[in-house]
């Protein structure tokens, strides 16, 4: 049974899940009840942490949007209850983020083509190159062939 709420879409909402998982979203007003063991998601985002190095050297977090299900053309995923650790309200920044990439939700997310031989190109070492990348096996060489046995 679909429970009706009087609002169309509740605010923008991120939903933190026991597998760690940070999912951007809006909860649709049509929720299928209070005793349903599960949750609909309209257009989940989810979160991914980015390392940035800086200039400096210092090192800052990016935050990139992704579609969490990118190969379906639903708009509403339902999800377990028990899967859920905390709901929480966006913040303004959050939202506004949210709602951009709203803008190009509905694209396909194009699938990735096998490299074939005609697509990579191979290309040879310099002799002067060829040199230095045979001198560091060498090393490597030295450094994990023991040199005498032990017994």
């Amino acid at each position: 049974m679909v429970q009706k709420v009087t609002n169309k879409v509740s605010p923008i909402k991120i939903i933190k899940l026991i597998n760690g998982d940070d999912i951007v979203c809006a909860l649709p007003a049509e929720q299928l009840g209070d005793k349903s063991p599960m949750l609909r998601l309209s257009k989940p985002l989810l979160v991914k942490y980015v390392p940035q190095f800086l200039p400096g050297g210092g090192l800052k977090d990016y935050v990139a949007l992704i579609k969490w299900s990118p190969y379906t053309k639903d708009m509403i995923i339902t999800i377990p209850k028990d899967k859920i650790m905390s709901i929480v309200n966006a913040n303004t920044d959050m939202s506004k983020s949210y709602n951009h990439m709203m803008i190009s939700y509905d694209k396909p997310v194009p699938i990735a083509k096998k490299e074939t031989k005609e697509s990579y190109q191979r290309e040879r070492f310099s002799d002067i190159d060829n040199e230095k990348v045979n001198e560091i096996f060498d090393e490597l060489d030295d450094d994990f062939i023991p040199k005498k046995t032990i017994h």
